[in-house]
């Protein structure tokens, strides 16, 4: 993967006609897409992820009651990258677009 795919653009005309011609089509089939940067990507998102709640008993230990307002501060951050997917998949109504 070369640094120059990741910030690369296409325009949603474009994407929309892209996901039209492939729906044209009777047979579906996947195409594979991701590689081993992605996938790497992803195991160490699941890591991370599990580590959050295996490190809660530490956390409300040492930080007593300001673990709630950690809780209270992502949850507002959860929440605005949660709209801002919502926001970006209504942009772009076909599968996959968020």
């Amino acid at each position: 993967m070369q640094l120059s795919n990741l910030f690369r653009r296409k325009a949603v005309e474009e994407i929309l006609n892209d996901a039209a011609k492939d729906h044209s089509s009777e047979v579906t089939t996947l195409k594979r897409d991701l590689g081993v940067m992605d996938l790497t990507a992803f195991g160490i998102a699941a890591i991370i992820g599990a580590g959050i709640f295996t490190t809660i008993g530490n956390v409300a230990y040492n930080g007593g009651p300001a673990c709630i307002f950690l809780f209270l501060f992502t949850a507002i951050a959860c929440a605005f990258s949660a709209f801002c997917y919502a926001e970006f998949a209504s942009r772009i109504p076909i599968a996959g677009s968020a």
